[in-house]
């Protein structure tokens, strides 16, 4: 279970009472921010961290390449997270900072909004709303939502039209209710590959923020500074924890990291600890509660996240819960149990997919079910499974309807055998594919009563799942 990886970090330091810091590679650990400072950002000009499939971010007409043909769309990339603390006007500027404090800014900052409430795996699926988003080409150092400091210029709407857009680098601000989430993925359009950081100061502005800045943003969104909690798949890139984006910032003194594997309360292990200890790798599939405790110059800072890597899903088996066949109905009821843990939904026969693993009005006889992980992790392919469904009852009273008694479905099986008892376990018929039960022992009618049976194969065929009957009953009525 331990592949935590200890890395060394630097300690940043707070510029103009924010937090200066890079980003972790995706929204998932994106650093939680407020309105009530200025935050310092930058990107360390490698651009070599791919949270989009290429195809994918097309999906959302927002962003596109760097300046060289061979540029992802992330190059210098850094991801924030705002949750907003009261309703209204809500807007940021982002400014492009030269390198090192002097001479020209280098970058041309672009940036996507996702939200009210997207969920990070939507985001990387290309799903999730977005709020605003702009990549015109910054001729005022600035971009952002809202109005253009420098030349007093309104947000537009964004055209999505490298050769017609609306040359506004100005997006219409956001009309926001309180508790909801925001990510904003910053991106610098011109590549920079001599490894200087590209630098930018992010200020939020709006009627909300005019109104009260220090309640326009949730700044309790800070002491979740490890993140909100993570749902990955197994395989999906590792995932950083820093006690770098704490609200005690640099003044560290201190750092311990545990962790509780299965969730229970019990720390499982100590990953490490010092002070140069400020950040971890958490590598897949090692899931479980991550706990941070910070000592500073004032006291602890501490925090939590919990996270789950979920892998494909499989099927583990099928159970028949309920049979009750008739002329006019197939009425099995089946529960599908997933193989692995995960958020699934279930589809049968070809039709629309269900969050509830239970489905009725199965037909007897060979089926498929496909699952579906709803986080993202995979989809089954079609999966054949076989129904032996069974009458509740029979009337062998020789009026066509109901008359004999046998499971139907088992022509996949080979030699199936079905063996019918009474209730003290003396055996009344041996039944076949092709051969029915019409309620009588050597030629004599039998009364009314509760039947037992058992079904006997010499084994699956060609690995199909046989559903397993959890009722072997049924009534003799005359």
């Amino acid at each position: 279970m331990q592949s935590i990886k200890f890395v060394l970090f630097t300690v940043l330091s707070l510029i103009s009472m924010g937090l200066y810091a890079q980003n972790s590679p995706d929204c998932r650990t994106a650093i939680p921010v407020c309105a009530d400072a200025p935050i310092m950002g930058y990107a360390d000009g490698n651009g070599d961290i791919d949270d989009f499939d290429p195809d994918v971010i097309r999906m959302y007409d927002c962003l596109e390449k760097g300046s060289v043909s061979s540029a992802n769309v992330e190059n210098n990339a850094s991801w924030f997270v705002f949750r907003a603390g009261t309703g209204g006007q809500l807007g940021f500027d982002i400014e492009s900072l030269p390198v090192g404090g002097s001479g020209t800014p280098t970058a041309e900052w672009d940036f996507i909004v996702f939200g009210p409430d997207p969920d990070c795996n939507a985001i990387s699926m290309g799903t999730a709303p977005v709020a605003a988003c702009n990549y015109e080409v910054n001729t005022t150092n600035f971009t952002g939502i809202g109005t253009n400091p420098v030349n007093g210029q309104e947000g537009d709407v964004f055209v999505d039209d490298v050769t017609e857009g609306n040359g506004n680098t100005y997006s219409p601000w956001l009309e926001v209710q309180p508790g909801e989430m925001y990510y904003i993925l910053i991106n610098n359009y011109n590549t920079n590959f001599d490894n200087e950081a590209e630098h930018f100061k992010l200020t939020f502005t709006g009627s909300s923020v005019d109104a009260d800045q220090d309640s326009a943003l949730d700044c309790t969104l800070r002491d979740e500074f490890l993140g909100l909690d993570i749902i990955a798949c197994n395989g999906d890139p590792d995932i950083p924890l820093s006690a770098l984006n704490s609200p005690a910032g640099p003044d560290i003194l201190n750092v311990a990291w545990t962790v509780d594997y299965d969730d229970d309360g019990t720390i499982d292990a100590p990953l490490g600890s010092g002070p140069s200890a400020t950040q971890i790798i958490v590598e897949s599939p090692d899931s479980g509660r991550y706990f941070i405790d910070i000592t500073t110059s004032f006291g602890h800072v501490t925090d939590d996240i919990f996270i789950t890597f979920y892998g494909t899903p499989g099927l583990d088996r099928i159970e028949l819960l309920n049979s009750n066949l008739n002329l006019n109905s197939d009425n099995n009821k089946i529960e599908i149990f997933a193989e692995g843990e995960g958020d699934f939904e279930y589809a049968i026969n070809g039709g629309e997919f269900q969050d509830a693993s239970i489905f009725n009005d199965v037909p007897p006889g060979m089926n498929t079910v496909i699952i579906n992980d709803k986080s993202g992790c995979g989809t089954t392919a079609p999966l054949e499974f076989l129904i032996v469904g069974y009458p509740k009852f029979f009337t062998p009273n020789s009026d066509g309807m109901n008359d004999t008694w046998n499971i139907r479905g088992m022509e996949t099986l080979i030699d199936p055998t079905v063996l019918v008892f009474d209730r003290y376990g003396k055996l009344m018929a041996q039944l076949g594919i092709d051969t029915d039960w019409d309620g009588t022992i050597n030629g004599t009618p039998l009364p009314s009563s509760d039947y037992w049976f058992r079904l006997e194969y010499r084994r699956q065929v060609d690995g199909v799942i046989v559903a397993k009957s959890t009722r072997t009953h049924f009534t003799l009525k005359r």
